[in-house]
């Protein structure tokens, strides 16, 4: 339900729109057929009626797409406002296991008041979702920015753009959700990773990158040898030089909950200020957006843009276009016979602003601010955020901005339990046992000597 206020001399009253989504009927035909004119003609070319005509009728005959070839399904809804046209949604079933929006039209008067716009595209997520669908998509266009805007708002990546694509000198824009099965989801979360420097470790890893490397990357490119596996660590030991010419290396590894290496980066500053990724392994998908979203942060100082040459899995494609990566060309043949890299780019810069993975479960309590209070240990790159700060905080669907109002810290969690209120660490836990339990096995001993961060958000 919508609401809206209607004041008078005596007393101030909410009205409650009746707000309702449908199934179109025949008699919506020329309402749908304008409106998909009207709104589309500036962005798409071709005969909007004659579109709007099949696709209507084959929703009217149940939904079967009769020529389509991709296509199995036209479902055409509309949304009511106390008994008003205000938009309508139409869905395209495709045989891949997809679903197209294709369009989503709220009329002008209706747009920015009561929120119509999300509950359409819920309404389609839930459609799709039923039907067993793996992805939503759209195209469109980018002069449509109101529209951009709303679907990246709404979680939609970012998949690539095409001049001149529907209509000459109009870019159109692929994006693309996709319907996670709430097991996956549930699954990612259970998975912990740290990122760190590899100077702020222990030398014993270092094995573990090795084995890590020699078995991972020997797939995908030629000449990954215990020789070269030296020569990166020796590229480390130059790191303090900071000289390009010398071919120095900053490394970077995701350690899982008992500290085993899951994940290593390499970057490489070149002249011109660009640093080159590589490698960049992981072990899981987990482990490669954990050090996709944390050294991009850390790497400001030594350059203005990333990039990574890799032949990356579908997940993984996912998590780069998710957090803004760019593909900038394919090099068949390039590191290993038969493979295709590719180069991915990320600029950054001063203005790049710190990001910290949580689990989704508090990410939800932190938007409804019913938690305020987030507990890390005490790595160098938690003990650099600064009072005031803004902080980008990122699940693995969604982000959000927060304010650090206030920093404390702690020489163990059980000594932050008696000064902080650990409902508003974590609401939907019991007892204060119950915290320090899931705390302890999220940061074992040899983390908590690190030291006890707590971060305050405030609005």
């Amino acid at each position: 339900m919508g609401g809206k206020l209607v004041l008078n001399k005596r007393r101030t009253v909410m009205k409650k729109e009746n707000i309702f989504i449908r199934e179109a009927v025949r008699s919506d035909f020329e309402w749908v057929a304008s409106l998909m004119h009207d709104y589309l003609e500036p962005y798409y070319g071709g005969d909007h009626h004659a579109h709007a005509k099949r696709i209507f009728n084959a929703h009217i005959a149940g939904g079967y797409d009769s020529v389509g070839f991709f296509s199995f399904e036209q479902k055409m809804f509309i949304i009511e406002v106390d008994g008003m046209r205000a938009g309508m949604l139409h869905l395209v079933g495709k045989r891949q296991s997809t679903y197209k929006i294709s369009p989503l039209i709220i009329l002008s008067g209706f747009q920015n008041k009561l929120g119509l716009g999300s509950r359409l595209l819920g309404y389609a997520k839930n459609y799709a979702r039923n039907s067993n669908a793996r992805q939503l998509y759209c195209t469109v266009a980018e002069k449509n920015i109101s529209a951009m805007q709303f679907f990246l708002r709404k979680g939609f990546i970012q998949a690539g753009s095409s001049d001149s694509h529907y209509k000459n000198g109009i870019t159109e824009t692929m994006l693309y959700k996709p319907l996670y099965e709430i097991s996956k989801v549930e699954s990612l979360e259970k998975v912990h990773v740290s990122v760190l420097p590899l100077n702020e470790v222990k030398d014993e890893l270092k094995k573990e990158v090795a084995q890590l490397l020699l078995e991972k990357l020997p797939k995908s490119f030629e000449g990954i040898t215990n020789e070269w596996v030296k020569a990166l660590f020796s590229g480390h030991e130059r790191r303090n030089m900071v000289d390009i010419n010398v071919k120095y290396k900053l490394i970077f590894i995701a350690l899982d909950s008992i500290g085993h290496v899951i994940g290593v980066a390499g970057a490489t500053p070149k002249k011109g200020n660009p640093i080159k990724i590589m490698p960049f392994i992981a072990a899981n998908g987990v482990a490669f957006e954990a050090l996709l979203i944390d050294i991009s942060y850390q790497l400001v100082p030594y350059g203005h843009k990333m990039y990574v040459h890799i032949n990356p899995s579908v997940d993984e494609v996912i998590s780069l276009q998710r957090l803004g990566w760019k593909i900038d060309a394919v090099m068949p043949n390039a590191y290993y016979p038969g493979i295709t890299t590719q180069q991915w780019s990320l600029n950054i810069g001063e203005n790049i602003m710190r990001s910290i993975r949580i689990k989704q479960r508090f990410f939800d309590l932190i938007k409804l601010g019913k938690k305020t209070l987030e507990v890390r240990v005490g790595y160098d790159s938690i003990n650099r955020i600064k009072n005031g700060e803004i902080i980008n905080l990122m699940t693995h669907a969604s982000s959000l901005n927060v304010k650090v109002g206030a920093i404390r810290r702690y020489n163990s969690f059980s000594e932050m339990l008696t000064k902080e209120a650990f409902n508003k660490i974590a609401p939907d836990i019991s007892s204060q046992k119950e915290l320090l339990n899931l705390l302890k096995k999220i940061y074992p001993p040899n983390k908590e000597k690190l030291g006890v961060v707590v971060l305050e958000f405030v609005k």
